[in-house]
């Protein structure tokens, strides 16, 4: 097992729902520890640019505008095999799919505002800490 960082964002549907802590804890509880934090209100440019992978694809104009409505908070998250449990934390895009127990599942009310990111490869995570924490 190694140890590793990876990049998780807390949406804006979470922070408008002041469900920041409640995240957290489920991190935590996961041995994930909490490497660094910050709150933003991403720009357009910025959520554009930090989505441009999905540039192309018919959901990226509402993507960027649900990103864009309202602040988020961006963690690097620390722990053994941190990519991969973050993701198995954080469950299934959609959350009618996500598996009970996931934060999807019980934080999530669509496939569109579904309550947190996470970086999907080691390499992925680097490019995305670098991103909001340079």
């Amino acid at each position: 097992m190694i140890i590793q960082k990876t990049l998780s964002i807390i949406k804006p549907d979470v922070v408008r729902k002041n469900k920041i802590g409640q995240i957290i804890n489920i991190f935590e509880s996961n041995d994930l520890k909490i490497f660094n934090m910050m709150m933003s209100h991403l720009t357009e440019e910025q959520a554009s640019k930090f989505y441009e992978i999905h540039e192309k694809k018919p959901f990226f104009p509402d993507l960027v505008k649900f990103m864009t409505s309202g602040p988020i908070v961006a963690l690097i998250l620390e722990g053994k095999n941190a990519v991969l449990k973050n993701r198995e934390i954080m469950g299934n895009t959609n959350p009618k799919l996500a598996k009970p127990g996931t934060i999807r599942y019980q934080f999530a009310s669509s496939i569109d505002e579904n309550a947190v990111h996470g970086s999907d490869s080691i390499l992925t995570a680097k490019e995305e800490i670098k991103f909001f924490f340079n």
